[in-house]
């Protein structure tokens, strides 16, 4: 999915110039990175809301137009009105598309309904983590990962080393294979007693 929106320089700052835009129905916001000097902006607040309530912008290669200058950005933090549906402010971060990037793209669980965990032993899928940092060049970052639970057993889980990633993308794990889904086993099961009668057999 690509998002292109537009943004305008903005020289004042601070909290009553904030104030000033957002009474105008604007956000502040700032664009950084490369070379080239960190620029203050800001957007029209229903466009930008709009698109963060959207999975996709979090993850995704955006394009701003600055008063007609064309930059290729992706979204680093957002802060929204503690219960208001208000956007505060936004920070981008300028990305070359020469350069691979860091960031965290949303994770999609599939099959969990016919996972065996799930189905035949009635246990409930755990989820640990909901996304997962990769790295790449920013016309490869994928707008999601896959998980596929269709063969996982209750008392196992999958961890980040075994999702199937897109060519050219590949995950950051920070010396911590970690765990991304589990199904519990149920205590007193009949998988935690076959598990151990077969060990005490073997």
């Amino acid at each position: 999915m690509k998002f292109e929106f537009d943004a305008r320089k903005r020289i004042l700052q601070g909290s009553g110039a904030s104030r000033r835009l957002r009474r105008q129905n604007r956000v502040p916001a700032i664009v950084y990175g490369g070379s080239v000097a960190p620029q203050l902006i800001d957007l029209d607040h229903n466009e930008i809301l709009l698109n963060l309530r959207k999975e996709a912008f979090h993850s995704s290669v955006l394009t701003l137009n600055i008063d007609g200058r064309i930059e290729s950005v992706v979204l680093r933090d957002s802060q929204m009105h503690p219960w208001k549906p208000l956007v505060l402010h936004a920070d981008f971060q300028r990305v070359d598309m020469t350069h691979a990037i860091h960031q965290r793209v949303p994770l999609h669980f599939i099959n969990a309904d016919i996972a065996p965990g799930v189905k035949i032993s009635g246990g409930h899928v755990a989820h640990v983590h909901n996304d997962i940092e990769v790295t790449c060049l920013p016309q490869d970052l994928p707008a999601f990962i896959e998980v596929d639970l269709q063969n996982l057993q209750a008392g196992h889980s999958i961890h980040a080393s075994e999702l199937v990633f897109p060519a050219g993308v590949t995950p950051v794990l920070h010396g911590e294979d970690y765990v991304l889904v589990s199904i519990p086993a149920k205590k007193g099961s009949d998988d935690s007693d076959t598990a151990e009668g077969a060990a005490t057999a073997g």
